[in-house]
This record gives C-alpha cells, sequence and structure tokens, in this order.
C-alpha cells in the first residue's frame, strides 16, 4: 500500500517526471476519450478550466475523460514512458473533475513492450487500488524496484483524470559506441544544482528539442553584487567530452555576456552545497556569447573521463540549452 505525499512537484526535487510529453512521453491507447483526449494527460504545466467552455460532445476538460461507462468493467490509458526508469511516486490530478472524477485508480507498468498492440503486452502491477479526491493532486509513493518502460492508468469505473505525472529516476537504454549527449535528460543526464533559477529552471538545460520560448530554458535574475551564475549537470555516464554547445535561443536581450565549462570526476551523484566540494576544473574557457544562437566549444582541456561539468555564465541571464557531445568511457 502507499503512503499519501504532499501535493506538489516541489517534492521530489531529485525524481523526473519520466511520462512528461517535454521528454517524449506519449499516450498510445485508452478504452474510451469520449469527451476529452487521452494526449492531455501529458501536457506541461497544470490543467485550465474555462466554464463557459463547450464542445459538441459537451463540456470542454483539460485532461482525459471518458463516458459514462454502462457496463462492467473500467477505464485505462496507456503511457509510452519519454525515459525508462524507477517510479518512486505517482500523481494521478483531478483538478476541475468535481463531479466526474474516477472514484479509484490503480497502476501497471510494463518493462519491455513488444508489437504493437499495447493489451497484449506483459504488464506487472506498479500501484494498487486508491482513492481518488476531486479537484486537487493524488500523490503517492511507490515501493516498486522493476523497471519501467511504459504504464497503464486504470481508472474505477470511468471518469476524468486532468494530469498524470510518473515520478521516477532514469533508466535509459544509453547510445552504444561513438558521440552522444552525455548531459540530455533522456540518457540519464540531470541538473543537479545551480545558483539561482528565479525564471527558468535548471533542468530546462538538458531537455530534448528547442524551447517553445524563453520561458523553455534556465534563467537567473539580474546580479546586483559580485560574482556569477552556475549550474552543474551531473552527466548519464562518466565519458571524454569532445564539444559543447552553449543555445542562447530566445535570450535576445537578456543573454549571457561570457561563459565558461569546468569539469570534475567525483564519482557519486554532486548536489546542493556537494558541488562547493568538489576538484573543478576548467574544461573550455571563458567564450563570449551573443542573442539567441547556438555557440559550440570546441577548444576544450584535455582532462579524461568526466562525470559532472558545471556551466558558469557571466554575471546572469538566461540559456535555452546545454549540449555536451562525447564518448561514454570504457
Amino acid at each position: 500500500m502507499q503512503d499519501r505525499l504532499s501535493p506538489g512537484p516541489a517534492e521530489f526535487p531529485s525524481l523526473v517526471d519520466l511520462a512528461a510529453a517535454d521528454v517524449g512521453g506519449r499516450a498510445l491507447a485508452a478504452s474510451d476519450e469520449f469527451f476529452a483526449e487521452k494526449e492531455n494527460l501529458l501536457r506541461p504545466g497544470p490543467a485550465s478550466f474555462d466554464p463557459a467552455r463547450y464542445t459538441e460532445r459537451g463540456k470542454w476538460m483539460d485532461g482525459w475523460e471518458s463516458r459514462r461507462k454502462r457496463d462492467p468493467g473500467h477505464d485505462w490509458c496507456v503511457v509510452e514512458l519519454g525515459i525508462a526508469g524507477i517510479v518512486r511516486a505517482v500523481d494521478v490530478d483531478t483538478s476541475h473533475f468535481l463531479g466526474n472524477h474516477p472514484a479509484e485508480a490503480s497502476l501497471d507498468l510494463c518493462a519491455a513492450p513488444s508489437g504493437s498492440e499495447p493489451e497484449g503486452w506483459a504488464w506487472h502491477p506498479l500501484a494498487p487500488r486508491f482513492p481518488l479526491h476531486p479537484g486537487r493532486q493524488n500523490l503517492f509513493a511507490v515501493a516498486s524496484q522493476e523497471r519501467a518502460a511504459a504504464v497503464r492508468l486504470n481508472i474505477f469505473p470511468d471518469g476524468g483524470v486532468a494530469r498524470l505525472r510518473v515520478w521516477g529516476d532514469p533508466r535509459p537504454d544509453l547510445p552504444e559506441g561513438g558521440v552522444f549527449d552525455l548531459a540530455a535528460l533522456v540518457h540519464g543526464g540531470r541538473a543537479v544544482a545551480c545558483s539561482d533559477m528565479f525564471f527558468g529552471r535548471k533542468g530546462h538545460l538538458i531537455l530534448p528539442g528547442a524551447p517553445a520560448d524563453m520561458g523553455g530554458g534556465w534563467e537567473t535574475r539580474r546580479r546586483r553584487g559580485p560574482g556569477h551564475d552556475w549550474a552543474v549537470i551531473r552527466l548519464a555516464t562518466r565519458g571524454v567530452v569532445e564539444r559543447i554547445e552553449v543555445d542562447t535561443m530566445h535570450f535576445k536581450g537578456n543573454y549571457p555576456d561570457r561563459c565558461s565549462v569546468d569539469a570534475c570526476c567525483a564519482g557519486c551523484d554532486l548536489g546542493g552545497l556537494d558541488c562547493d566540494g568538489a576538484v573543478w576544473q576548467p574544461l573550455a574557457g571563458e567564450t563570449k556569447l551573443g542573442p539567441h544562437q547556438v555557440h559550440e566549444l570546441t577548444d576544450l582541456a584535455d582532462l579524461g573521463p568526466v562525470d559532472h561539468v558545471r556551466l558558469n555564465i557571466f554575471p546572469d541571464g538566461g540559456v535555452a540549452r546545454l549540449r555536451v557531445w562525447g564518448q561514454a568511457a570504457s
């Protein structure tokens, strides 16, 4: 049985939403989506509500909603995780579903999807049935240690869910050989610490693809004192860095003036104050930055294998993406 958790993603600072659309999560199939589409489950941000908005099928809802079930059984939705991993907590968010939320929910996992029909995949229990409250987040800890590549949300018997968040530790399959982005979240990289993220979160730096706007990057407040801002990324695996990309897309009047990159091989997961005690070595010297463009850093120090990098920006500002291209160390 799961222990109930306090609401809010801030409760999981070290976990990743493995199902998020931003990292490639996809709603593959559902038993029914008469009132609202399954894809809404994985949309970023909280659900919205417009009391005056209706569709030809009924009230518009920002979530997944099935019709009223008049026969035995229950509804379900299959989600392919953007990043395979160990699930630690789930949030079945019923925001704005007040008279039409499911009474209960459960989740199953699939470790290795095979074939084109999710109903035929090998499913194992992830979270047994638990009650749902209307119009709010419903967060529960998960005790499973099995790696999940897909989950199936079961709702009893029917109704609507605004968002599904699957919080966990990434365990992706790394590319075999060759150069790849060692920092990418989809490969298991993690943003573990930063000096400030007043306007944009540090984790945005390593998301796949390009951000839609300035809000999709990492941005600090305006620095009024000495010093500079920084962000630390734990690489997906220990590797040898060959080139670095610092992308200031959308940052036109608030990009950093300069940047540099340090690296270390800590042998453990740095986080918070632990970053101050690491033995950092310069990997890329100070480089002038410009607005809304990709800057490629290729003049790198030969440090050998490293497992963390620290992006320094001078004095402050915003960076859309950081790519750390290299090869896994043997």
